[in-house]
């Protein structure tokens, strides 16, 4: 059973930057792929990245801006969200899987969300 922590959100200005950790513990963190997704009230949970064991994805609107890392030593995953804009705002969660998915069904462990707004 892996538990996930996820922090860092917060307000911004447009423009600004924010990084989110995500920590994991529970499992052998290096057996897995880590993704964060985002979440806005009435809508479907949003794949944002991902990382592997040698590669990152990344949806087309973050693609420049976010930059996904992690530190098996520490069991933790970044996010590092630069030239944030209004339509970032969102509840931002991590999820583990033994592959990366675009699809939130792809993952079976989740955090509990931070919440980033990024005002205008």
């Amino acid at each position: 059973q892996v538990q996930l922590v996820e922090s860092g959100g917060g307000l911004v200005q447009a423009g600004g930057s924010l990084r989110l950790s995500c920590a994991a513990s529970g499992g052998t963190f290096t057996n897995y792929a880590v993704a964060w997704f985002r979440q806005t009230p009435g809508k479907e949970r949003e794949f944002v990245a991902a990382v592997d064991w040698g590669s990152t994805y990344y949806t087309d609107s973050v693609k420049g801006r976010f930059t996904i890392s992690r530190d098996n030593a520490k069991n933790t995953v970044y996010l590092q969200m630069n030239s944030l804009k209004p339509e970032d705002t969102a509840v931002y969660y991590c999820a583990v899987a033994l592959g990366v998915s675009t699809t939130p069904k792809g993952y079976g462990f989740w955090g509990q969300g931070t919440r980033v707004t990024v005002s205008s």
